[in-house]
């Protein structure tokens, strides 16, 4: 049955398109094993992204973070890099954080709270607190509405997710072997990322043979469990004007949408719709470009299935032929419309989303880091050949999409564009 349309209104006032910049972005290392405290690799990714902006540790003066059952407060990070900080908040939260802190900083900074906000996001999600409560530390412990979850046998996250994929299958007639794809596409894309922790070039075969997690999501369905931090940095385009890269230009964010039953969505049907559907109406209008618009997509794939269900309900193709968009070579490189180009959650790392922001900042820089060489200038010389050990940077990329999953219910999203 199709889900009644309900028009949501846009509410970002136009002159906030392309009134705040992405300036700064950095990363740790993704590894199974840091043997670090999440301070310390806070820490490092901050400095890193502070330092990719050209800016100074005064610079900053606002600071957002989030997690779940770890990471390191604000206020630590700031102290260890010598940062007096005018406003802070840590937020409990995991995919779908990125998006909707950076539309908090764009508030605060136009509310005249502070002028330039770091965001990070610091987790051993390898070595201590797993999503499934393997980790050597377990994570929050069996209450609330987790009791009902736990009863249906919905502990991990693809235990939860699984039953719109399910669902979704038997709608439309969407096949595992379809979404492999994702699996198949992102790790080309991250045979070419010298940072990525899969490098290897995976096909729709191996997905398929990989031993089950839980029906019908094989172990090449779901994304690598790493130990990072991330970090990206926003402030005004008028103070961007003077950092070191190009202006990366925010057109609109939306934060946190849901269905109107966030805890038990499948309540509010169809089971295979999720949150995309309602935070389009916000997206596209906001923005001013619609998905006919995008040229690079940083899709959610904490699993193949969930980038296909975002592309499909943010109007990236017809309600029903996710399966056929990610598996036709749209989201490849070279492709029309590639999308998670570092090789994101499945092959690269995972960040709960950031590291596709980050992604997205640099093909928009026309200065992603893959293995072409460095010319006399300082800069990669692009080849755009995309064979395995060679270039990621997408030909002439103006406007990108991020799509941020925290379950099939909630949704974040911004439109970026090049300045």
């Amino acid at each position: 049955m199709p889900l009644p349309r309900q028009e949501v209104d846009a509410t970002t006032p136009k002159y906030l398109r392309d009134k705040y910049a992405i300036v700064g972005v950095g990363e740790t290392t993704y590894t199974r094993g840091s043997n670090k405290t999440t301070r310390a690799l806070g820490t490092w990714a901050v400095r890193n992204a502070i330092l990719d902006a050209g800016l100074k540790p005064s610079d900053i003066d606002g600071m957002l973070d989030y997690s779940g059952g770890d990471s390191t407060s604000a206020t630590f990070i700031a102290g260890d890099l010598g940062i007096r900080l005018n406003f802070y908040m840590d937020v409990v939260g995991g995919g779908s954080s990125t998006e909707a802190l950076v539309g908090i900083a764009i508030g605060l900074i136009e509310a005249g709270c502070c002028k330039t906000v770091a965001i990070f996001r610091s987790m051993n999600g390898f070595s201590q607190v797993r999503i499934g409560g393997t980790g050597a530390r377990s994570a929050a412990p069996v209450a609330g509405d987790m009791i009902h979850n736990r009863s249906y046998g919905w502990q991990s996250a693809g235990q939860s997710f699984a039953p719109t994929f399910m669902r979704h299958m038997y709608d439309y007639g969407t096949t595992p072997e379809q979404v492999a794809h994702v699996k198949m596409f992102h790790s080309h894309h991250a045979s070419n990322n010298p940072k990525a922790y899969y490098k290897r070039r995976f096909t729709v075969e191996d997905v398929l043979t990989s031993r089950f997690i839980c029906k019908p999501l094989h172990l090449l369905d779901c994304c690598v469990e790493t130990d990072n931090a991330t970090c990206i940095i926003v402030t005004s385009a008028d103070r961007a004007k003077d950092c070191k890269h190009p202006l990366v230009l925010i057109r609109g964010v939306v934060g946190r949408c849901n269905k109107p039953r966030l805890d038990m969505h499948y309540q509010h049907g169809p089971i295979s719709t999720v949150a995309g559907y309602y935070a389009k109406q916000i997206l596209w209008p906001n923005s001013g470009v619609g998905p006919e618009d995008i040229d690079i997509t940083g899709s959610y794939d904490a699993f193949t299935f969930t980038t296909m269900l975002q592309l499909e309900d943010y109007g990236f193709c017809k309600k029903g032929e996710g399966g056929d968009y990610v598996s036709n070579g749209t989201i490849t490189l070279g492709g029309k419309r590639p999308n998670n180009t570092s090789g994101g959650h499945l092959c690269e790392g995972y960040t709960h989303g950031m590291n596709m922001v980050i992604e997205n900042t640099r093909q928009l820089r026309h200065d992603v880091d893959d293995y072409c060489p460095v010319g006399a200038d300082g800069k990669r010389q692009h080849t755009y050949d995309y064979k395995e050990g060679g270039c990621r940077q997408v030909r002439n990329v103006e406007v990108s999409a991020n799509l941020g999953w925290a379950n099939p219910s909630t949704t974040s999203s911004m439109v970026m564009r090049r300045g």
